[in-house]
């Protein structure tokens, strides 16, 4: 018979890894690399911040050809497969 488990959760430790320097890199990297496969450059930038329970990183459309590029051709949408792995 098997014998049972019990998983206690530590809130604490969930939140401060979720914060921690080595996940907001992780972020930071993968925006990269989805910026980079969008076109880069001006057109597309990268913020990361940490939140009230995370850390955050997002890409957007900088300029008027970031945004045209966007709309016409969905590169950014396009390039989020570059941010897996």
């Amino acid at each position: 018979m098997a014998s049972q488990v019990r998983i206690e959760m530590n809130p604490a430790g969930f939140a401060a890894i979720l914060k921690s320097p080595e996940v907001q890199a992780d972020l930071r990297r993968r925006a990269e690399a989805i910026a980079a496969a969008a076109g880069g450059g001006p057109d597309f930038e990268v913020d990361s911040r940490i939140g009230s329970t995370r850390a955050r990183a997002s890409v957007f459309t900088a300029t008027t050809e970031g945004r045209l590029a966007e709309a016409t051709d969905r590169v950014l949408t396009n390039a989020l497969d570059a941010g897996r792995g």
